[in-house]
């Protein structure tokens, strides 16, 4: 049997999600008793995922649910399948979904799950294997009044399917409000494979608005070509905005006249990376957060824009599509530098907000058109933009402050509202 490989990783996610949520507690003025409980997950499971390989050998995986807040509604967030998920990477993004959720008013609580694997390396059917087996495992704290997971890295609408039908066969018919971000021949909702993308974009151009920047000439850079960052590009390059370049795990390319987005999205199709893209030049993808452009979308994984890049940003407005791509010390930096950071509790919070419209629509056994979704979608996330740029100007606070804040206090209220038990 072998084992899969530990995690590795040069930052902690959670002591930045732990000192952002320090920062929202002094400016509340909140108690220490209560700034204990936000800071602390509700629930956590860790599960061992044996798998038995095509080849008939056996492996061994590490499986992670946290829960981290139920205040003001069930448990929601993401599965991801990454080489290097560990549980205080899960514990933070379970803490981030939380402010998420509360700050665009969806009635739900964070939660985060993980499973250590690089799934590059396994074949459809092993997938499916580790897949039955972790939500079997964490069967007991999932359901769609308790905890409903969602897409995240290295999973996807199928990863979904699979979680979906396992707990459907277990609790004898088919429930498909479990989990969001299904095929949309499962229940799934229209415009939610593109809404964490979308909502990046909404609030991006409104963000620029504010700045006096018009997309017809405005220049952006793109970390990340999932997801998240793909349709991001996409959506951006729609607007006017030239995106001069993009990266992946794999490497980046530029093109200062701005690049041909179908064209590289063909490509990308076509080989599996942005690499060697006929219509652009090479680029050191550490290069990509240094350029010169006036939106910068980190759009990829946590902890990319740190004490030692920061001071080289040069972007005017840095718009984060993945979760955490910002540690503190960086924050201040770029706040010196006058760098208007868009934190990623409101930037991305489209996927959520859809995943939302999803479960609605699950419940009710009632869809909506895609239209219908992508306008709600944006009447969300122009409304939450709104509210944290006013607030933020009236506390005299960065966005990430106020939109942690404002969050933190909506689930602090719910806390005291429903008082303790026992």
């Amino acid at each position: 049997m072998t084992m899969a490989p530990a995690a590795t990783t040069t930052a902690n996610p959670l002591d930045d999600a732990r000192a952002q949520l320090a920062e929202a507690v002094e400016v509340l003025g909140l108690p220490e008793g209560l700034h204990r409980m936000l800071a602390t997950p509700r629930r956590e499971v860790t599960v061992s995922i044996p798998l038995r390989r095509d080849d008939g050998s056996q492996d061994l995986f590490i499986g992670h649910r946290v829960q981290h807040n139920f205040s003001r509604g069930p448990a929601k967030g993401g599965i991801r399948y990454s080489p290097h998920v560990d549980l205080d990477e899960v514990r933070a993004l379970a803490m981030w979904m939380t402010w998420k959720c509360a700050l665009l008013d969806v009635p739900y609580g964070g939660a985060k799950g993980g499973v250590r694997i690089d799934p590059r390396h396994y074949s459809s059917a092993e997938l499916e294997r580790v897949t039955r087996r972790f939500t079997s495992e964490i069967l007991p704290v999932i359901g769609p009044a308790h905890d409903i997971p969602a897409p995240d890295i290295g999973t996807d609408e199928q990863t979904m399917a699979w979680m979906m039908d396992t707990y459907s066969v277990a609790s004898g018919y088919t429930v498909p409000g479990v989990v969001t971000g299904k095929p949309v021949s499962l229940g799934g909702s229209l415009g939610r494979a593109t809404s964490t993308s979308r909502g990046v974009v909404d609030v991006a151009l409104a963000a620029l608005d504010s700045k006096g920047l018009k997309p017809a000439t405005t220049t952006a850079a793109v970390q990340g070509f999932g997801k998240v960052g793909r349709g991001a590009a996409r959506f951006l390059a729609e607007a006017g905005v030239r995106v001069r370049a993009v990266s992946d795990q794999y490497g980046a390319v530029i093109n200062t006249a701005g690049l041909d987005m179908p064209a590289l999205e063909r490509h990308v199709d076509a080989t599996g990376s942005v690499v060697d893209f006929a219509g652009a030049e090479p680029l050191d993808g550490d290069a990509l957060l240094e350029l010169d452009v006036d939106l910068l979308v980190p759009a990829a994984v946590e902890g990319v824009l740190t004490a030692e890049n920061a001071p080289r940003v040069r972007a005017r407005l840095v718009v984060e599509g993945a979760n955490g791509p910002t540690t503190p010390e960086a924050d201040a930096i770029m706040a010196g530098n006058d760098v208007l950071v868009v934190p990623d509790i409101l930037a991305n919070a489209g996927g959520v907000v859809v995943s939302y419209f999803e479960w609605v629509q699950a419940n009710q056994a009632y869809w909506w058109t895609e239209a219908e979704v992508e306008a709600r979608l944006k009447e969300r996330m122009l409304g939450a933009w709104e509210a944290v740029s006013a607030y933020a100007a009236e506390k005299e606070l960065s966005l990430r402050t106020a939109a942690t804040a404002m969050a933190v206090e909506r689930v602090a209220s719910a806390h005291t509202l429903r008082g303790l038990y026992p």
